[in-house]
């Protein structure tokens, strides 16, 4: 019977904090992945670890048994990985990180400076992600890791928790009539001409991005197709499109002829680190952490 490492983690950490909230903070990971994990392992094991109430979890007496074998050979395994870490960092290494976003990328420059003094072999740099192509980077191994927006479903991608967030707004032209409004609302979508991302993205990003209804179900006019964001601004001056953007946009995008107007139904955009399912390397997860650390900091990480 074959487990990953993941699923070893999850089991111990549960054992010890008895909490799935404090858990899935020392995973890095949401509650509905360490859930997920703790059922998978329950299904290989075949029967319960924990006893689980709405108040309180609970190891189970074959729950206790499998902590009691597991801890020896998993403190062993950590030693093992602890050394091989310990001799790369002496050699020295270097991360690569990918970015979407200004504020991702201010918020990746700072957890970089807190490597310096925690991981000073480990060298961060820094490269933004192209808007039209979110994934192929960082699969084709130019990125270790990636802040990138949420939601990401990508079955060959692991994901961290939400360390930024921020609301949406809709970036029209200055003369539209919705740029003298103080807010719109999503059903006001109807309104315009969304532009879209042009690139191979995959179907459910595509939607986030420029859906094709209203929540009423009102269509959505589609606009033309863009490759970054300089392109769709240009359009957007031009009155041949809106686009659905984040808030940071009028602040680091600020342009003659585009007005920002905030959604304010729209939920916010939520930002994460994103790698390689299975590559969650010491380097990565130091680099998480930091990244964790400087959002708490900033106060950007998201309830």
């Amino acid at each position: 019977m074959l487990t990953d490492r993941d699923e070893l983690d999850c089991f111990l950490i549960l054992a010890e904090e008895l909490h799935f909230g404090r858990t899935a903070e020392r995973m890095l990971l949401s509650r509905a992945r360490v859930s997920q994990l703790v059922q998978r392992l329950e299904r290989r094991v075949g029967a319960r670890l924990f006893l689980r109430t709405s108040r309180s979890v609970a190891l189970t007496s074959l729950g206790a048994q499998l902590r009691a074998d597991l801890e020896p050979h998993h403190r062993g395994i950590a030693a093992a990985l602890d050394r091989a870490a310990a001799t790369a960092r002496a050699a020295g290494g270097v991360l690569h990180v990918g970015f979407t976003t200004p504020p991702a990328g201010e918020l990746v420059l700072r957890a970089a400076q807190d490597l310096r003094t925690s991981h000073p072999g480990l060298i961060v740099e820094v490269c933004e992600v192209p808007l039209s192509d979110p994934y192929g980077q960082l699969r084709g191994g130019d990125f270790d890791v990636a802040f990138a927006e949420f939601p990401v479903r990508e079955p060959d991608l692991g994901e961290g928790p939400t360390l930024l967030s921020e609301a949406r707004a809709l970036a029209v032209a200055a003369g539209h009539p919705l740029a003298a409004r103080t807010s719109v609302t999503l059903e006001e979508l109807a309104e315009v001409a969304l532009l879209s991302i042009a690139g191979d993205l995959p179907a459910y990003l595509r939607e986030h991005q420029a859906p094709a209804r209203t929540p009423a179900g009102r269509p959505i006019r589609r606009g033309p197709e863009v490759t970054n964001l300089q392109e769709a601004l240009m359009l957007v001056a031009a009155g041949q499109g809106a686009l659905l953007t984040s808030a940071h946009a009028a602040a680091y995008h600020a342009r003659p002829g585009v007005t920002h107007v905030p959604v304010a139904d729209a939920d916010p955009v939520g930002y994460g680190l994103v790698w390689r399912a299975g590559e969650d390397t010491g380097a990565v997860r130091a680099f998480a952490q930091a990244a964790q650390r400087a959002a708490a900091r900033t106060g950007a990480a998201a309830p």
